[in-house]
């Protein structure tokens, strides 16, 4: 039987960017691609894949009127995380070749395309990249990642409590999982599970002794208590 197909080029070329799913629609949030400018501060690049027509689309730049409207709206970076709460998409952390690694919260509307930066407090996590992030209730949770200020490698969990927008620093409990970045975090129940990732054999800082983590870590929520469960199973290799 002859039939259509549709192509799905006309995308971003992306590595190192965040993506969040939006009903039938994903959203994805810069990231890196080689020959590309990460010194000029331009605002992040919004694609949106529609997964019923199978097409792209860029929207169009945010127009800035002033300085504090600037600030509103994140400049283009790799490395960071986005995670969806009702009709928001909170993004954090990332870097640019030219300002660093970011610790400001962005808020982005999905019904206007609109940006802001929500007023927090509390403890607010470092700045850095490389980080993972999931929501668990009105809660968004961070985890490790490779933090600017101390040049190092971190297995710190925050929380983000987005009813109150109060950052807490979590003081888990048990066995912390290894320093590390550019692994992943899934809340599964109260649970999060946080597999793979960068570390160094020797501790939290960079000594070109790098592993890749092949072990499970469950942070419980209820308890905040870290543990490594039996798998009994062929794990995926250790390099």
């Amino acid at each position: 039987m002859l039939r259509w197909t549709v192509h799905l080029e006309g995308g971003p070329r992306r590595v190192n960017h965040a993506a969040v799913a939006v009903g039938h629609k994903v959203y994805s949030f810069g990231g890196y691609c080689s020959g590309e400018d990460y010194e000029t501060l331009r605002q992040i690049d919004v694609h949106v894949f529609n997964t019923v027509s199978l097409r792209w689309m860029k929207l169009p730049p945010v127009r800035i009127t002033g300085l504090e409207c600037a600030r509103e709206v994140p400049y283009m970076r790799y490395g960071h995380t986005a995670v969806l709460l009702d009709d928001t998409i909170y993004l954090w952390g990332g870097r640019n070749d030219t300002e660093g690694a970011c610790n400001v919260l962005y808020a982005f509307d999905v019904n206007t395309h609109r940006w802001y930066t929500p007023r927090t407090s509390g403890t607010v996590p470092g700045a850095r990249d490389g980080h993972s992030a999931c929501v668990l209730g009105k809660a968004m949770y961070i985890f490790g990642g490779y933090e600017q200020l101390a040049d190092c490698f971190s297995n710190d969990i925050h929380k983000l409590d987005t009813t109150t927008m109060v950052w807490a620093l979590i003081n888990a409990r048990g066995t912390p999982a290894r320093w590390r970045d550019f692994h992943s975090a899934t809340i599964i129940g109260t649970k999060m599970f946080v597999f793979g990732g960068r570390a160094d054999r020797l501790g939290p800082f960079h000594s070109n002794n790098e592993v890749y983590c092949n072990k499970i870590r469950v942070f419980d929520t209820k308890t905040n208590c870290c543990n490594t469960p039996v798998v009994n199973s062929l794990c995926p290799k250790w390099c």
